[in-house]
């Protein structure tokens, strides 16, 4: 086996858990994300010369995944109702008190969301952030600081 084979594989079995978790939370389809994930590995191997240059390899796998990600949605059907049965589900006490940040987190814009998500959500770096989104890690510095802001001030103001 060679290096880049070797190193890949690492990659999948080290980064390809917290990719396919991240996938899921992009996709919400788990099947979908499954399909992603393999498709991000497979985008890695036909460049892998630029894997083996990476200064992040990590953060090189998760720019790929995310632009899977957001070539899937852009091409992604309207989704279909919740099933009644999992919508009647009722939520824990623990569910209950982090509803207010849940919808906080999903009503930020969408670049503040998908930094917050990066580093909490894949606990990528500040750099790495910066890399997968192709900004300057003072704007990851930034959105990271104005989408806290806007969850607490939701979480400590919401009337429910």
């Amino acid at each position: 086996m060679d290096e880049a084979t070797t190193r890949l594989e690492t990659l999948y079995r080290d980064v390809g858990p917290g990719l396919l978790a991240y996938l899921r939370r992009c996709c919400r389809e788990p099947q979908a994300a499954e399909d992603l994930l393999q498709e991000t590995f497979l985008g890695a191997a036909r460049r892998i010369e630029r894997l083996l240059k990476a200064v992040s390899p990590r953060a090189w796998l998760y720019a790929i995944a995310r632009n899977v990600a957001v070539t899937h949605l852009r091409r992604r059907r309207p989704t279909r109702p919740m099933p009644a049965d999992i919508a009647a589900t009722a939520p824990t006490a623990a569910s209950d008190e982090l509803e207010p940040v849940r919808r906080a987190i999903a009503e930020l814009p969408e670049p503040l969301r998908e930094t917050l998500e990066l580093r909490l959500g894949a606990d990528l770096s500040y750099a790495e952030i910066a890399e997968v989104l192709e900004i300057p890690v003072g704007t990851v510095r930034s959105r990271l600081h104005h989408a806290l802001q806007r969850v607490r001030a939701a979480a400590v103001t919401d009337p429910e």
